[in-house]
Order: structure tokens, then C-alpha cells, then sequence
């Protein structure tokens, strides 16, 4: 499930950020202890061979050494390269999220634009946000792994809220494609029927109806095409490779050698090369993010919660249509009806805000 720390970081406090650093869970350790256990182990292992040399074959080894040290310099392998990935991969993770179909806005145009409180009014309302969500159901269960696991087959979706003619209806129309798009052109062809029936009063309440159904649809297009278009494969080889052969350079080239023998930049050298490993940990851990976040449809701690939102999809639009439709309070005067200026009360605790001077304007009180 998504990792949130949001209530955490709401106010800012000495070593804030601090504490987030001590969580197991959606966290970078997580994401990068095989890594780094693997490179420890290369690193060890060349270490440990290095003393079992001879004398000559040690000497042999050093050059060696200095010699990849040399390319371990960021100037020769573009490895900071991985910093630009990141932020294209976070704005493609971004892009995704803002690209989810949520039914709010169209949910809220079928309530107060289909009308009727009998049966049949009740029927088109449900069914047209039936529609609507059966086609994000289908356009998620093909890009997401956790809902094609909970909807493997079509028969799933017919035990959820597709009905078996529906699905008949759905098999029958040939296409080389994706047919995510059917339920929303069964959604305009009975939004038709509605308008003729009366139910929807007049052309530019069926207007707004397809301006909405059309951004709806216009977000499960774009999130199919999310799925299909890649960052270009080169693109990650390259910064993949760049990365990983930066640090097969590190696992020899910063090598403890014997500071008595006077190599340039060896005067003091130590077994074990914190440096280098906090080098391995940022680099690397950037080129781990970019692989958590390229891909938000899968199943790793930070992954969306793609079915957690269709629950909460079917069930809030159900509601907006069906139990919500014209079922209001009654309509009485405000608690401020007779007050020409009043403002609504502080608790105690934010009492202090009342004494803070309203905003005007940077220039006001020049």
C-alpha cells in the first residue's frame, strides 16, 4: 500500500525529517539492501584476495587498481546522468497520477441532470455510472497487476457489477484492440435514450453529460497510453549501465593499498571505504527510485492503490446517483440569518489566530 507520512511532516520540528529515516517499510534500505549486500561482497571478496597475493602479484594489483581508480571520477562515467532519469521518470509517475479516472465530476452531472425519483430514473442514473466504471475497470485491470490478479477474466467483472448481457455484448464486437472504450459509448448511446425520454431536460444538460463522459475517457485513453509508450529503452540501458560499471571500477579501483608505498592519493586509506559506500547508496538508490516509480501499477509498497480507488469509485458514485439523488435536509435559515457581519467561532486552541491582522495586500500600509 502506499507509504503516507503526511501528518509527520505537517509542522516543521527539530530532526523532522530525521525520524522518517528509521521506517522499514516503503523506505530506500528496503528498496536497496540486496544491492548493496551484493557490492559488499564483490568488495570483500577483492579485499580479501588482494592478502593472499604474493608480494609481486600485489604490486600488479595496485596498478590495476590505480588504474580503474582513475575512471571512478564522475567526469570520465556520466554517472550523476541518473539524477535526470529520476526527474524524467518522476514527471511520467506524476503524469500517471493526475491521469487516474475518478468519477466525481461526471457523477455529479448524471445527479443533477437525469432525473426521476421512480424506478426507471433510478435505473439510468446507476447504469450510466455503472458504465463509467466498468470502463476504468478494464483499462486498470490492463495496465495494473493487482487488478488483473483480483479481475483475471472477464466472468470476474460479471460477479462484481457487469451483468451477463453486457458481457455478451462486449465479446460479440470483434476488435484487434483494447474495447475499454465500450462502456462509455453504451454510456453516450443511453444518455441519448434519456434525453429522449425526458429525463434529461434539455440538449446542453446532454451537453455537459458528454463534455464529462469525454474527459473521463479522454484519462483512461491516456493512462492505456502511459502503459504502452515507455521512456525509450536506451534511455535506461544507458543510465543503468553507467551506474553499474561507475561502481565494477569502484570495486577495485578504491581498494585499501598500503600507504607506505606512497601512491598519489593514498596517504591515508582505510579498509573499509565509507565513502565509496555512501556513493553507491545515493547513485544507486537514485537509479532504485527511478525503477519504483517508472511503473506505479505494480505491487511495491509505494505502487498506487489501484483497487483500493475502484472500490472507492463504484461505492461514492452509487451513492452520488442513487441514495443522494434530491434527498436533502430541509432548507432552513442559517444561524446567521439576522446578523448583517458575524464571523464563526475559534476553539481555545486557535483562539491566537483571531489576533492576527487579515492579509490586504504586500503594499497596503506603505
Amino acid at each position: 500500500m502506499t507509504i503516507s507520512y503526511t501528518l509527520e511532516v505537517a509542522n516543521v520540528s527539530f530532526g523532522g525529517f530525521s525520524r522518517l529515516l528509521f521506517r522499514w517499510k516503503g523506505s530506500i534500505y528496503k528498496l536497496l539492501y540486496k544491492e548493496f549486500l551484493v557490492f559488499c561482497g564483490i568488495y570483500l571478496f577483492f579485499s580479501v584476495f588482494y592478502f593472499l597475493l604474493s608480494p609481486n602479484q600485489q604490486d600488479l594489483f595496485e596498478r590495476v587498481a590505480l588504474y580503474c581508480d582513475q575512471f571512478t571520477n564522475t567526469s570520465f562515467i556520466p554517472v550523476l546522468f541518473v539524477l535526470f532519469y529520476v526527474t524524467l521518470a518522476f514527471n511520467r509517475w506524476w503524469g500517471q497520477y493526475t491521469s487516474f479516472p475518478l468519477p466525481d465530476d461526471l457523477m455529479m452531472v448524471v445527479s443533477g441532470n437525469v432525473h426521476g425519483t421512480d424506478e426507471r430514473g433510478r435505473l439510468l442514473r446507476r447504469t450510466l455510472m455503472r458504465y463509467a466504471n466498468l470502463s476504468s475497470v478494464l483499462i486498470l485491470r490492463s495496465i495494473s497487476t493487482r487488478v488483473h490478479k483480483r479481475f483475471p477474466t472477464l466472468e470476474h467483472i460479471v460477479e462484481a457489477f457487469m451483468t451477463t448481457h453486457e458481457l455478451k455484448k462486449f465479446e460479440s464486437l470483434h476488435s484487434d484492440f483494447n474495447k475499454y472504450w465500450m462502456p462509455l459509448t453504451w454510456f453516450s448511446n443511453l444518455a441519448s435514450i434519456a434525453r429522449e425520454e425526458g429525463r434529461v431536460r434539455d440538449d446542453i444538460a446532454l451537453r455537459l453529460l458528454m463534455d464529462e463522459l469525454n474527459k473521463y475517457r479522454a484519462k483512461c485513453s491516456l493512462l492505456f497510453h502511459y502503459d504502452w509508450i515507455s521512456i525509450p529503452l536506451v534511455y535506461t540501458q544507458v543510465v543503468t549501465i553507467a551506474v553499474y560499471s561507475f561502481f565494477a571500477f569502484c570495486a577495485i579501483g578504491r581498494q585499501f593499498l598500503n600507504p607506505e608505498k606512497g601512491y598519489k592519493d593514498h596517504k591515508l586509506d582505510m579498509y573499509v571505504p565509507v565513502f565509496t559506500l555512501l556513493q553507491f547508496f545515493f547513485y544507486t538508490g537514485w537509479l532504485k527510485v527511478g525503477e519504483l516509480i517508472i511503473n506505479p501499477f505494480g505491487e511495491d509498497d509505494d505502487d498506487f492503490e489501484t483497487n483500493q480507488l475502484i472500490d472507492r469509485n463504484i461505492q461514492v458514485s452509487m451513492l452520488a446517483v442513487d441514495d443522494m439523488y434530491q434527498n436533502l435536509a430541509p432548507i432552513v435559515k442559517d444561524k446567521h440569518w439576522e446578523q448583517g457581519y458575524f464571523s464563526i467561532p475559534y476553539t481555545l486552541s486557535t483562539a491566537a489566530e483571531t489576533l492576527t491582522p487579515a492579509f490586504k495586500g504586500s503594499t497596503f500600509d506603505m
